[in-house]
């Protein structure tokens, strides 16, 4: 695979627009169509840029097959973003967990969803990042399902897209 294959691979598992990722490196639009249609390169300076942002390893974005992102220890990545647009959370999580069911009334949510980036250990154990809540289990499972399947394909980011938007009331969370 060519450099610009690479980047356009790249370029769009990070979910990102030609214009996004121009303006991420400070270039213009019309640089990155060039760069992904073979028809120029970027600085040096630009590609260790691309290289840190995009977190990829020089070697796969120049040329090698292989796009799995790479850890500043140089070991293959097992993190995902994962952004929560209900919370405003965004983590870069290794592991995701639901809650036991909790009882509610009719309009209560009844699992919740944690995240954890596996490096914030301590003495009990990795410390969870509440994500989102879940009306019911075949929507968290389905959740979880899709969050591995975007781990499987090296994808760097995911949206949460089945939770439900709720609100505290007294001693209860409701959906909103």
């Amino acid at each position: 695979m060519r450099f610009g294959e690479n980047l356009q691979t790249i370029r769009k598992k990070n979910q990102l627009s030609q214009e996004g990722l121009a303006e991420m490196l400070g270039v213009s639009r019309q640089a990155v169509s060039k760069w992904e249609l073979g028809e120029g390169y970027p600085e040096v300076d630009k590609l260790l840029l691309l290289s840190k942002k995009l977190n990829i390893s020089l070697d796969s974005l120049l040329g090698g097959e292989n796009t799995t992102a790479i850890s500043e220890e140089g070991k293959p990545s097992v993190t995902i973003r994962i952004i929560s647009p209900h919370e405003g959370v965004i983590i870069n999580a290794s592991k995701v967990t639901r809650s036991p069911q909790f009882k509610g009334g009719k309009n209560s949510a009844r699992f919740a969803l944690y995240a954890s980036d596996g490096n914030d250990l301590s003495l009990w154990g990795a410390q969870n990042t509440f994500l989102a809540w879940y009306k019911n289990l075949e929507d968290v499972t389905r959740e979880i399902a899709e969050i591995q399947m975007a781990l499987d394909v090296g994808a760097a980011s995911y949206t949460l897209q089945y939770s439900v938007k709720c609100k505290q009331n007294l001693l209860r969370t409701i959906e909103d």
